[in-house]
């Protein structure tokens, strides 16, 4: 809890992953990769129970004994690759069989975020009264700078007229997918994740990998292994 405010941590993770097929039961650096997420909820000084949503069989047995409870099994409307990220999280909270205030949402391909990272949102999103509380990363290429191209492969920015120095420019983030704080009671009243009230919370990028390909997950084995080594 944090204050008087009882705290769900909802990880949802489904089989059909293709990026990287099972990802989210593949060993990283010796642990399933969603043992970490587990293993973060669980360290949070004001989460109250941790909960995975999933369809398959295995993932639900590897999710029990790395220490979450798995209070239903997802639908498969639900797991399919077309299903809405908001329904999956509301689904979940309607199903956990317990009554929060707020929900935390942790995607088990972000391994290296930390525990404080947790509460460092939570008490942003809970002292300042928001709905929501998205966790973010400096962009390291501005979208001022961007392009498109045509069909005859002629270049023209997105947005025009820009300054032309760096330091002129406003600072951009990207959502790293990370961590999502969010009030139940709003979350299942609008059905959505973001508007135009959620606050940031930034984390590092060393933090922020979001793991979608090979060449994401060797990354992230790279640098937790890094990480183990330096304590």
């Amino acid at each position: 809890m944090y204050g008087k405010h009882k705290i769900l941590a909802v990880i949802p993770a489904r089989g059909g992953s293709k990026g990287v097929p099972r990802k989210n039961i593949r060993a990283l650096n010796g642990k399933p990769l969603i043992a970490w997420t587990i293993e973060q909820a669980s360290q949070s000084k004001y989460v109250d129970r941790v909960i995975v949503s999933s369809e398959d069989d295995e993932i639900c047995q590897v999710a029990k004994q790395s220490g979450a409870e798995i209070p239903f099994v997802r639908p498969a409307e639900l797991a399919s690759d077309t299903a809405s990220g908001v329904d999956v999280l509301c689904h979940a909270v309607e199903n956990s069989g317990g009554d929060y205030d707020y929900v935390v949402l942790l995607q088990p391909t972000s391994p290296l975020r930390q525990s404080q990272d947790i509460d460092a949102a939570i008490e942003r999103g809970v002292e300042r009264g928001a709905a929501s509380v998205v966790s973010v990363t400096e962009a390291t290429k501005s979208p001022y700078w961007m392009y498109q191209m045509d069909g005859n492969g002629l270049l023209s920015q997105f947005v025009e007229n820009v300054a032309a120095n760096r330091q002129q420019l406003p600072q951009s983030y990207s959502v790293n997918g990370a961590v999502y704080v969010l009030e139940v009671a709003t979350l299942l009243a609008s059905r959505k994740i973001l508007d135009e009230q959620t606050l940031g919370y930034v984390m590092p990028a060393e933090r922020s990998y979001d793991i979608d390909t090979e060449t994401d997950f060797l990354i992230c084995e790279f640098l937790k292994t890094r990480l183990e080594l330096n304590g």
